[in-house]
């Protein structure tokens, strides 16, 4: 039995690398929000070629999707790159943009195992009313006629 894999070479690697980056940067900048937070979880193995796509996205001039999914994969990062991602993070709560902040700070504070206060519309627990003026005058058993 022999194996059909065809090896690839070094700047066969280096094309298919730099094609995946291409196609993770480009679904981190979607206006879906699920598509771009897992491509910042993608780009957040990827080392310091995600790192640099990830802080493009944070500190660029995006929508508010791309700079969230940013933060998300800026906090997902793992081993060595964990303290860089926390960096970028702490540099972002400077930044002048409100939305990035925002999105650093939230990162932060979940990487920290603090859970943010939600801000917006929706807040406090929220109360159950029937609707008014509609009672029934007979059990829900009774026959019509």
């Amino acid at each position: 039995m022999t194996d059909e894999k065809k090896e690839l070479s070094d700047s066969e690697k280096h094309e298919e690398a730099l094609e995946r980056l291409r196609q993770l940067r480009e679904k981190l900048f979607s206006k879906d929000i699920s598509t771009a937070r897992l491509a910042g979880f993608h780009l957040s193995w990827m080392q310091e070629d995600g790192l640099a796509i990830l802080k493009e996205a944070l500190f660029g001039n995006y929508s508010k999707t791309t700079k969230k999914a940013a933060a998300y994969g800026l906090r997902s990062m793992r081993g060595r790159m964990k303290k860089l991602g926390a960096e970028v993070l702490e540099q972002g709560r400077e930044h002048s943009d409100k939305v990035t902040r925002e999105a650093c700070a939230k990162g932060l504070a979940i990487m920290k195992g603090q859970i943010p206060k939600r801000s917006g519309p929706g807040q406090g627990k929220r109360k159950i009313c029937g609707i008014a003026g509609r009672r029934r005058s007979r059990p829900r058993s009774a026959p019509r006629k």
